[in-house]
């Protein structure tokens, strides 16, 4: 089965299954979002879209009202799709490590959601993170932090550190780092339990050293609406020849971690 893994509630829902059909892909990883930008007409609501992603990623609206609506989007979206959608739930950074403990006991692992993200951390407070960390270890969740900006090299470094103290949660660095994805390549390659999900890449080289470097922990992913599943299918497919390293990107990896 091809698995994106790394996509947002659309709106309407029926567009990001049309989408994940036309790439063949069986299932995707769903994040609730707070911005829309498939819902811009033209370039102004298409600014004020992303300026809400870019106060989201700034931590400039991460209180716990902000998540509301964007949790019901995404909760719609999984009861709609069932077998299509693979849930995900975002935790808010700024409660305390109880509160945080608590969601994820009633909200992910007891709701039958299979992880932890897209965490969103503000730029150089990857430390953040920790009590994510330290609760998914607890019902052996796998965690997915935002690797594109404003996530910094140094944020990339934290992520690392805290990967090695919290061996047995899978920790996914999304957008294959951003800008800093050679380092990227190079953090998660060095920790065992740390994968690089492929979306958005800077270059097709970029992709094309990942799986290279990390066939086993690398993972297709799109990052719909911002990317293109077919896009990133065959970017994929032009930097592997067909065999067990483009399926196990493909899917194959990301049916294992999460047991499917």
């Amino acid at each position: 089965m091809i698995i994106d893994a790394h996509g947002h509630v659309h709106d309407p829902v029926e567009d990001h299954i049309a989408l994940l059909d036309e790439a063949g892909a069986g299932r995707a990883v769903l994040f609730a979002t707070r911005p829309h930008p498939e819902r811009a007409a033209d370039l102004a609501s298409l600014q004020r879209e992303m300026d809400v992603l870019s106060r989201s990623l700034g931590g400039q609206a991460n209180a716990l009202g902000s998540y509301e609506v964007a949790w019901a989007e995404h909760a719609a979206a999984l009861a709609a799709y069932p077998d299509r959608f693979i849930g995900f739930l975002s935790v808010p950074l700024d409660m305390s490590g109880e509160e945080i403990a608590a969601m994820v006991e009633r909200d992910v692992a007891a709701a039958g959601l299979h992880g932890i993200g897209e965490l969103t951390p503000p730029p150089g407070r990857a430390a953040l993170v920790e009590p994510v960390l330290r609760a998914a270890r607890d019902h052996r969740l796998p965690v997915v932090v935002h690797g594109s900006a404003p996530t910094t090299a140094d944020d990339l470094e934290t992520l690392a550190g805290l990967a090695c103290r919290y061996p047995g949660v899978p920790l996914v660095v999304s957008q294959l780092g951003g800008a800093h994805w050679m380092r990227a390549i190079e953090l998660v390659r060095d920790t065992p339990n740390m994968y690089l999900e492929l979306s958005t890449a800077p270059i097709v080289f970029a992709v094309r050293v990942a799986i290279a470097e990390i066939p086993d922990r690398t993972l297709f992913g799109s990052d719909a609406p911002y990317g293109d599943p077919v896009l990133a299918r065959m970017t994929v497919e032009r930097v592997t020849p067909p065999g067990e390293t483009r399926d196990r990107v493909l899917g194959g990896t990301l049916a294992e971690l999460l047991g499917l």
